[in-house]
């Protein structure tokens, strides 16, 4: 595997995860408490929070292995800002993770399904640190530019304001749908 920008690569697993947990364990938890599914269920939700939590893992351990090259071109505040709000992302998955492990060994006794409730809502959280995580991520690429570490100058130019589609046109239209 091409292990150049693999850390690009491999963040998008954990965000969208972290978008799609809410959603996946408010519907199993709903389902569980109307019991039209039973409590095993709910191992559904642990198996994809457990996988959140190891490609967050992965991806912190690749974006610390890549640090070195883009610290060359970008703010080490705006590195630390994204490294800390990964980490924190990391970490709440993981405390989300134990919630959801205990409401799967409590299954059908009465703290279970509070325990799941208090899960999910944990989920809601850990959606809050991605997005975080991906904004600061985004920054470094959009704003700090730190693409740039992995392509020579030529490329790394942005292109001008007056060109459409890498052509020079300044202001004409230039779609066909008129």
């Amino acid at each position: 595997m091409d292990a150049l920008l693999f850390h690009p690569k491999l963040v998008h697993i954990p965000i969208a995860l972290g978008v799609l947990m809410p959603l996946i364990a408010g519907a199993v938890w709903v389902a569980w408490w109307r019991q039209w599914l039973p409590a095993r269920s709910w191992v559904l939700v642990v198996g994809l929070q457990a996988m959140l939590l190891g490609s967050g893992i992965v991806a912190l351990q690749t974006g610390e292995s890549e640090e070195a090259r883009v610290e060359r071109v970008v703010p080490e505040g705006a590195l630390d800002e994204h490294e800390e709000a990964a980490e924190a992302f990391v970490f709440a998955s993981g405390g989300v993770l134990g919630l959801m492990l205990l409401a799967l060994a409590l299954g059908r006794r009465k703290a279970g399904l509070p325990s799941a409730a208090v899960a999910t809502l944990g989920t809601l959280a850990v959606l809050a640190l991605g997005y975080r995580t991906g904004q600061a991520g985004g920054d470094l690429v959009y704003r700090h530019n730190a693409a740039s570490a992995y392509v020579g100058p030529a490329k790394a130019a942005a292109p001008s304001l007056g060109t459409v589609s890498g052509r020079q046109g300044g202001d004409k239209d230039v779609d066909d749908d008129d």
